[in-house]
């Protein structure tokens, strides 16, 4: 089972090595205790502590995450920059952009459900589409002191009455605790500084996370470095490195998830009767996440019966499950921006997070460092014209997945609740 929680703390001060360091001396040393501004008497684009109560507590951006968690992500990664840029030579200015997703859509005018980037999400925990987070060096200062800047849709009435509620730049700044919140429209006046040659630009070379907004703003620069002597520097290394080790706040939502998860598991097990719908399974498995609390499913599952197992990413799910066939089951659902998942045909295991793979970039070589969250996941797949098998074993595939916590102790199994022993199945199940 997998359990993929959104990540959305830090454990250690720096990382590769990681040096363990109390938060609470963090923020006396190096100012990332935010003041906490009155959140807006109105409703929001995401959840506040005025609108949602039962959700998050004074302080807190996502739930279970506070200000104070998000501004010391910023300054573990301007101390990365830090560090790496002074290995490799340069300027001491330095522009962090992080882009959020667009919305996309599903007809002309209607929406899916947004999904916010995952590390402007994991760097300040903003939820709303066509915004931008910029990270700047304070002037004549070097890092890894810096500001934090928001850059947001402005609120609009008609937009409002079809989309919701919008944060606009003062709920903004009073959520997330950055130290501005602009209109989106303004970003364009910080851009003549990034074409100085003494500025270097940090952004997730990969591809643009929305690429209206790339091309609206950054095209031209993207030109401008390229004809010139800088270039663009990566960020998405710097942020899977603060994002593989998980800090306690961020165990303690992958424990909720897990709950969730596990909990409708026995459920979708205890219901599921031969002949029954692979579409039925999916369903139920869904409502049970969601009345429990969860946000979302992680991902679409796989409900797959019978030699339908053996394709690892099945995921049609309509079709009719005999009595006598075994059913494969791998899904997961994301509570409080954290995912989590079971039974995962990838490698033995791999590191779990904001992603379902998450960190994918990490080495899966380097030693075990508590606060790490990995998967292990055991599985067989026997198709059914394999004639080197015993005929009572084709058509089978199995996969079952626990999630590990790593510690400086004992290992913490957060998928312990779900039953994967034959009795326990068994009992679940009323055979």
């Amino acid at each position: 089972m997998r359990f993929v929680a959104i990540m959305k703390c830090l454990h250690s001060f720096m990382a590769f090595p990681y040096t363990t360091v109390s938060v609470s001396f963090l923020i006396r040393k190096y100012s990332t205790k935010t003041e906490l501004r009155q959140v807006p008497k109105r409703y929001l684009g995401q959840p506040s502590p005025f609108t949602h109560p039962h959700l998050l507590k004074a302080g807190e951006v996502t739930p279970g995450l506070t200000q104070e968690e998000y501004a010391l992500r910023r300054y573990k990664l301007m101390s990365l920059i830090q560090r790496e840029f002074n290995a490799l030579g340069g300027g001491t200015d330095h522009a962090v952009l992080f882009f959020s997703n667009p919305t996309v859509y599903m007809t002309n005018d209607i929406p899916f459900p947004f999904h916010q980037h995952n590390d402007l999400l994991y760097m300040c925990g903003f939820m709303e589409p066509d915004s931008i987070l910029l990270l700047q060096n304070k002037p004549g200062l070097t890092l890894p002191s810096h500001t934090a800047t928001l850059y947001v849709q402005k609120r609009d009435a008609t937009r409002e009455l079809w989309d919701g509620p919008q944060s606009g730049t003062d709920g903004a700044v009073a959520l997330t605790g950055v130290d501005e919140a602009l209109p989106i429209e303004e970003f364009k006046l910080v851009l003549p500084r990034m074409h100085d040659e003494g500025v270097t630009v940090w952004l997730d070379t990969t591809g643009p996370a929305h690429t209206s907004l790339h091309s609206r703003f950054l095209k031209p620069l993207m030109e401008s470095i390229t004809q010139g002597k800088k270039s663009v520097r990566p960020t998405q290394h710097l942020v899977q490195k603060l994002r593989l080790i998980k800090s306690s706040a961020e165990i303690e939502l992958m424990k909720k998830a897990s709950h969730i998860s596990s909990y409708a598991f026995i459920q979708t097990m205890h219901s599921s009767k031969a002949p029954v719908d692979e579409a039925f399974i999916y369903a139920k498995f869904e409502f049970e996440c969601r009345s429990r609390g969860a946000n979302i499913l992680a991902y679409p599952p796989v409900v797959a019966g019978g030699n339908r197992a053996n394709t690892l990413h099945y995921i049609k799910n309509n079709q009719i499950i005999k009595p006598g066939e075994m059913v494969l089951l791998d899904g997961g659902c994301e509570a409080s921006c954290y995912d989590t998942r079971r039974y995962c045909p990838h490698h033995v295991g791999h590191y779990l997070g904001m992603d379902v793979h998450d960190t994918p970039d990490i080495s899966r070589s380097i030693p075990l460092q508590s606060g790490m969250i990995i998967t292990i996941e055991p599985g067989i797949y026997i198709h059914d014209d394999d004639i080197a098998a015993p005929e009572k074993f084709r058509g089978l595939g199995v996969r079952i997945e626990d999630d590990v916590v790593i510690t400086e102790q004992s290992p913490i199994i957060l998928s312990a609740q779900c039953p994967k022993e034959i009795y326990d199945i068994q009992q679940v199940c009323g055979m």
